[in-house]
């Protein structure tokens, strides 16, 4: 054998150590973000996670969720949204790519092409542009779900940009979104992903005062109804998904919350 192949072959067991070692640290890091998802996060009032009926949360540094395999989307996201996340940046939109901290596999971003169906951000973009990559993590497929353009762009969206002004207003709120992942639900794509019959948002304010709470739940179709027509207790929401939304808040505090269907502490106009 000459020197010169001799050489080759050293090279590419070099290189095919180093891939295995990168390929390993980035399995065992993977490994190391689905055990933390047992555990809510310490950084931020994160302890509003709720429970997860999958088994399966994953946290990200914008957001934590819980992903259904049986609907290849989460059952919910959460997030804490302050003033300082949403500024004026416009970053160009990445493309959506599957996330790999997803130990059953997130459902892939073709299911929707072709389908009629927006991949509907349930932590939006718009709530993450403090940096660049904070924007751009809202676009890994396990944070999106089926939503019509209609509703998506339409009575969606204003509760969307409603949320932001109460982020604003009330100097920082913890929210909890997702589709209504029971009954019987289209599906889409190779990988049959569900689409809800409706979508919910729950909000806690825990910074101005008193805490309050509010609940939205909404058909999965556009409207022209003012916001506060689709308020419910967060009671009827939790017995409609499943979903304990705030498992470590007084049980006596968590019980009168969770209970109200008042909306007189929020100011919507």
């Amino acid at each position: 054998m000459s020197k010169r192949s001799l050489y080759s072959i050293v090279a590419a067991l070099i290189l095919l150590g180093v891939y295995s070692y990168e390929h390993f640290l980035k399995e065992e890091e993977q490994q190391v973000i689905i055990a933390d998802g047992s555990q809510p996060k310490t950084q931020t009032n994160t302890f509003f996670l709720p429970t997860s009926t999958t088994g399966q949360v994953v946290h990200h540094e914008g957001y934590s969720l819980s992903y259904s395999e049986a609907h290849e989307q989460p059952e919910w996201v959460a997030y804490e949204l302050k003033k300082s996340d949403l500024s004026n940046h416009n970053f160009k939109r990445p493309y959506f790519e599957i996330d790999s901290a997803v130990k059953t596999g997130a459902a892939h971003w073709r299911n929707y092409k072709n389908s009629g169906y927006d991949r509907g951000h349930l932590c939006p973009a718009g709530d993450r542009r403090s940096s660049k990559a904070a924007y751009d993590e809202t676009f890994l497929t396990s944070n999106i779900s089926p939503q019509e353009h209609n509703f998506n762009a339409g009575i969606w969206n204003t509760l969307e940009q409603k949320v932001r002004y109460w982020a604003v207003k009330y100097d920082g709120i913890f929210v909890v979104t997702g589709g209504v992942l029971r009954g019987d639900m289209q599906a889409i794509g190779d990988e049959a992903v569900a689409v809800p019959n409706a979508f919910y948002k729950v909000l806690i304010d825990y910074n101005s005062g008193d805490p309050k709470m509010i609940g939205f739940l909404m058909p999965h179709e556009n409207s022209n109804k003012p916001l506060y027509e689709f308020v419910v207790s967060v009671d009827d929401l939790e017995k409609l998904t499943g979903i304990d939304f705030f498992p470590q808040l007084d049980d006596a505090k968590e019980d009168k919350l969770e209970a109200s269907t008042s909306y007189k502490d929020w100011v919507f106009n």
